[in-house]
């Protein structure tokens, strides 16, 4: 019993590959599984400010390859919220150029660009039904009690009209 234990353990001895010895390791791989790694693009403008006490910032950068971003914005109102506007612009490969704006305020943040997508056009009778429940709405507010039947839930005991 003991040979064998003897024997198996000068086996494992053996085949094991202390540290340091065996084939090298691979390089590690600074790209993702799948992209293909291509030149270094260079970086021709990178400037940067702030952001200061008040939260004023400013920031723009270009790439050798036509990508540009800027931005710049300033603390606002009794909390200090910042507002902040600026774009970004590349080209795609086809040529096409491709530039975007941006506010972010009170009102949210608003994107512009003529490559966005925009839904179609109401068509007539959808913009008539509109002005019509306006009109219907100003009228109510004004005391003119207008056309229009207000719904609202049943009074006690008298249900929807089903008996």
């Amino acid at each position: 019993m003991v040979r064998i234990l003897l024997v198996c353990f000068l086996l494992g001895a053996a085949n094991a590959n202390p540290q340091g010895y065996g084939p090298p390791l691979p390089r590690p791989s600074y790209s993702s599984p799948g992209i293909p790694s291509g030149p270094v693009i260079p970086i021709l403008v990178d400037n940067r400010e702030g952001p200061d006490a008040s939260g004023a910032y400013a920031f723009n950068f270009e790439t050798g390859n036509g990508i540009s971003r800027q931005e710049q914005g300033a603390g606002r109102g009794p909390q200090g919220a910042v507002v902040s506007q600026g774009g970004w612009s590349f080209t795609f490969p086809d040529g096409t150029p491709a530039t975007f704006n941006f506010v972010a305020d009170e009102n949210g943040y608003r994107v512009e660009s003529p490559l966005l997508p925009t839904p179609p056009p109401l068509p007539p009778h959808a913009i008539a039904q509109i002005e019509k429940a306006r009109r219907e709405d100003a009228a109510a507010a004004a005391g003119g009690g207008g056309s229009r039947p207000q719904y609202g839930a049943p009074r006690p005991n008298q249900g929807y009209g089903f008996r």
